[in-house]
């Protein structure tokens, strides 16, 4: 992949530890964010994240002459300017720079070890003439220190004590972050200046912040030295929380491609959907002894919702079924009052409970878990129980006025909330409103009655199995006496009493999608046509048709006008998995419904094997061009897309 040399490349590499830790920035090494940074650890992962080493200044020294590398902006000027020499880069196996610098070609590549709050750099001196003399790489550490949402400035109350050992170089700049250690093969020099004022072009794009002083506590001189009929030496260093040598890094560069590689040969799809098997890879993190789901890189954490979204493409359709069952065993031990926790605070407080459907989504997580793995055991043992209470706890009610209605459907009143996936809010107050009954939480409540249903019978409750079919009955009666939309075609996205909302949205496409749908094949039909029309794009589905006045079609401007236009227009790709889903139940199989999902998938998947650079992003501009936004790396857009990608591959192979 060739970066090209006119102006830096923005584009964002992510590499992720399974801690909830990572390392981010663009192509030319410029860091446009204050969530960039070489090393971004999980203290207490996978959560209370920190930027501890933001990035390193490269030199190459040639004959005397010193060359800078790094590209940063400064106000009113971008220096230095090393993208000029940026030959290449490339995403395998790890984030590769190339730079050619009249005829010496310099390597670079950036890993991170699985399971450690660490980060792994190393330059290989690939080309060079033999009489220019010694050639020299010097490395000079930036550190921020500091939670990742916020920013550092040049303070006194910073820590200057730094330790320098052989090979290796310890700092802590303040005690409330853990100690950074930096494993190296080089000779290191104490410094102790601040280098001020970088901007971060995506921040002040987004309304925030945007300016920050780095302190540079030690520099690093390495030699490339000639030998003969032998490969050329590695700079190398480590940046980690606990100590580690730089002679480490061949033994962990070599075990996390092996894992990697494992990850590939047991995925159902093997070698053909590598890129984004290891893309949903980058989302499963530890928390505790068990497993989550981070929902979005870089500023998100594990949220509940996202992650029963998420789960089956994520681990059910990349040949990890045990993952999923870590994964429902760890969100059931946190339901309470009968429903699921749709956020774990970054700073360890109690979780949040604020979502009508997270719990919902959990019910259709476990069915898939069970029709792919048949482990009803797990069901009869351990969940069945928290279920039913579940659906007890709905129906007499729970927090925010949820609750099941005489007619059987579920409602939801708590003035000033917004408790489904369309949750932005200004000063408080919902963009998207929908209190009453919203047409997907009907959907989700439908399918969990059946699959409770199901459950049952399969456990030989035969009584319990009627009874949760009969309440389902009464719900899809109710359903298809209020949810279609008989001016308009599809169904009204939501109503409450005698009020209608008949915006064309996404939601109703659940409606159809999910596995027990209450929808009977014309209205299918209709829903279908009425999104495709609507909201359908190269990459996702607009949660808004532009023909509706509150329609926006950019997602830009400051955190007021963002969240203006987040489900106001905006597209999703995690929302194209539900599309395909209902394609195929409405068309049926057969070599053109294959034909035409493969053609659906494929803008997303070109994206992510080019601009994305391995990663799906959250959101994409409603309006052509479809810039992506938000998260450059977002769970359930990569899980749909490769639930939807498995679930074809597998059809072709039966067939």
């Amino acid at each position: 992949m060739t970066a090209g040399t006119g102006e830096p490349d923005g584009r964002e590499w992510l590499e992720a530890n399974g801690l909830g830790g990572y390392a981010m920035s663009t192509v030319t090494g410029e860091n446009t964010r204050r969530y960039h940074g070489l090393l971004v650890a999980a203290t207490k992962p996978p959560v209370s994240r920190a930027v501890l080493l933001s990035k390193v200044e490269e030199t190459l020294l040639v004959g005397g002459r010193r060359i800078d590398l790094s590209t940063n902006l400064f106000p009113g000027t971008r220096h230095p300017e090393g993208f000029r020499f940026l030959a290449d880069f490339r995403m395998d196996p790890f984030p590769t720079f190339i730079w050619d610098v009249e005829g010496f070609v310099l390597e670079k590549q950036v890993f991170m070890p699985h399971g450690e709050n660490a980060v792994c750099v190393t330059w290989r001196l690939a080309k060079g003439g033999n009489d220019a003399g010694p050639i020299g790489l010097e490395v000079r550490p930036l550190v921020a220190f500091r939670d990742f949402h916020a920013l550092t400035h040049v303070n006194d109350t910073l820590n200057r004590r730094i330790e320098i050992a052989e090979g290796s170089v310890a700092i802590q700049p303040y005690e409330r972050l853990p100690q950074l250690f930096l494993g190296h093969n080089g000779q290191a020099e104490q410094a102790g200046d601040w280098y001020r004022s970088f901007e971060y072009e995506e921040e002040r794009a987004r309304g925030f912040d945007f300016r920050e002083d780095l302190w540079h506590p030690f520099s690093l001189s390495f030699t490339f030295e000639e030998i003969p009929g032998a490969a050329r030496p590695e700079a190398a260093i480590i940046a980690s929380t606990s100590p580690r040598s730089a002679a480490d890094i061949h033994l962990l560069r070599k075990s996390e491609l092996s894992r990697r590689e494992h990850l590939v040969r047991r995925a159902p799809g093997g070698p053909s959907f590598r890129k984004l098997v290891l893309a949903a890879d980058q989302f499963l993190v530890a928390r505790g002894n068990l497993t989550t789901v981070i929902a979005g890189y870089p500023w998100f954490s594990d949220w509940g919702r996202d992650t029963m979204i998420a789960l089956p493409g994520l681990t059910l359709a990349t040949g990890r079924p045990e993952v999923a069952k870590e994964i429902l065993l760890a969100f059931s031990e946190h339901v309470d009052q009968g429903m699921l926790p749709n956020r774990f605070p970054e700073a360890g407080e109690e979780p949040e409970y604020n979502a009508v459907d997270a719990t919902l989504w959990y019910f259709e997580a476990v069915r898939q878990y069970v029709e792919t793995t048949g482990d009803l055991t797990l069901v009869g043992d351990r969940l069945f129980r928290i279920l039913a209470d579940i659906v007890a706890w709905h129906e007499r009610g729970t927090r925010y006025g949820i609750r099941v209605s005489a007619d059987g459907l579920l409602q939801w009143h708590a003035a000033g909330e917004a408790l489904t996936w369309m949750d932005a809010r200004i000063e408080g107050r919902p963009v998207t409103p929908r209190e009453g009954k919203p047409v997907e939480i009907q959907a989700l409540w439908f399918n969990a009655l059946r699959t409770m249903s199901d459950f049952a019978s399969s456990l030989g409750d035969g009584d319990s199995a009627k009874a949760y079919a009969a309440r389902a009955e009464r719900c899809r009666t109710s359903f298809l006496r209020l949810f279609p939309d008989e001016t308009a075609a599809g169904l009204v996205d939501c109503v409450d009493g005698a009020w209608r909302d008949r915006s064309v949205r996404p939601n109703q496409l659940f409606a159809v999608s999910l596995h027990h749908s209450m929808v009977p094949k014309p209205l299918a039909r209709s829903v279908l046509a009425i999104v495709e029309e609507h909201l359908l794009t190269p990459y996702g589905l607009r949660t808004l048709s532009p023909k509706d006045p509150a329609y926006r079609g950019r997602y830009e401007g400051g955190p007021v006008e963002r969240d203006a236009a987040y489900h106001q227009g905006t597209v999703w790709p995690w929302l194209l998995g539900a599309y395909a889903t209902s394609f195929r139940r409405v068309n049926g199989d057969g070599p053109k419904t294959a034909k035409a999902i493969r053609r659906l998938l494929a803008p997303l998947e070109d994206f992510l094997l080019g601009d994305g650079l391995g990663q799906l992003p959250e959101i994409f501009d409603g309006d052509a061009p479809h810039r992506p936004r938000g998260c450059m790396a977002q769970a359930w857009s990569v899980a749909e897309i490769l639930r939807v990608a498995v679930d074809e591959r597998g059809r072709k192979t039966r067939e």
